[in-house]
């Protein structure tokens, strides 16, 4: 009989934040290809963030954090 109380586990993502061409390219050798990519540090970028995933920020991106939203899904 199936167990109701099981508590489902997530693997953690992984999101690359401000990433372009040959900086991309280079973390993409190191961690893998990303689940989420955000050209931009902002609000949207934050709310996809869940407790356990991994962010790596390309070179400053970090320190730039916009308030202004950018909508990534328009681009692809």
């Amino acid at each position: 009989m199936p167990s109701f109380n099981v508590i489902p586990t997530f693997n953690p993502c992984i999101h690359f934040v401000g990433f372009k061409g040959n900086e991309y390219n280079s973390a993409v050798k190191i961690w893998g290809n990303p689940d989420f990519y955000h050209r931009v540090h902002d609000l949207r970028a934050q709310a996809e963030f869940m407790k356990n995933d991994i962010v790596i920020f390309a070179n400053g991106t970090e320190n730039k954090f916009t308030p202004y939203t950018f909508d990534d899904s328009k681009v692809f």
